[in-house]
């Protein structure tokens, strides 16, 4: 377990005065079906995008609220790291980008039948959003529309 010691001064008195969201009640669906049978989508708060997309804007005040698809025929390796926050450390994950797009696992979880399917993209956004209101807002329906319209039954929240 990490230490707030561990963070630079000025990150500290960040955390101290940021006015932290409470979503009450947390929305929340059971699901009707055997995990067997369910198809499953990635969520992943990392930041990554693929060759070729545009990166997460890092001016836009607040954070960068926009996503990107993520194909699910992608190489791991081939995820572009391109969080903000400079509060972890990112060699983990750029080492291996499963840590916070478990893609491979999924791909296992299917192959032995513990999934039904695994949706032919998933989503990536931006972790670190200190003014959430658009992304709960405008984000996050916009994503949960386009997973409702790929049949998707299960979105793994991946938050880094």
């Amino acid at each position: 377990m990490g230490s707030m010691d561990e963070f630079s001064l000025a990150l500290r008195l960040f955390l101290k005065a940021y006015r932290w969201r409470r979503i009450d009640p947390v929305p929340w669906t059971a699901l009707d079906a055997s995990l067997s049978q369910c198809r499953l989508a990635l969520v992943s708060s990392a930041g990554f995008v693929v060759p070729g997309q545009l990166p997460f804007d890092d001016a836009v005040r607040g954070g960068d609220v926009s996503f990107r698809d993520i194909p699910s025929a992608i190489d791991v390796r081939d995820l572009i790291d391109t969080h903000r926050s400079q509060s972890f450390d990112h060699s983990g994950v750029r080492q291996d980008p499963n840590l916070a797009f478990p893609i491979d696992r999924v791909r296992e979880l299917a192959q032995r039948g513990r999934i039904g399917s695994v949706n032919h993209r998933h989503l990536s956004f931006m972790g670190s959003i200190t003014a959430p209101g658009r992304l709960v807002r405008d984000t996050g329906p916009a994503m949960a529309r386009q997973l409702r319209a790929d049949g998707v039954d299960v979105a793994l929240l991946v938050p880094v």
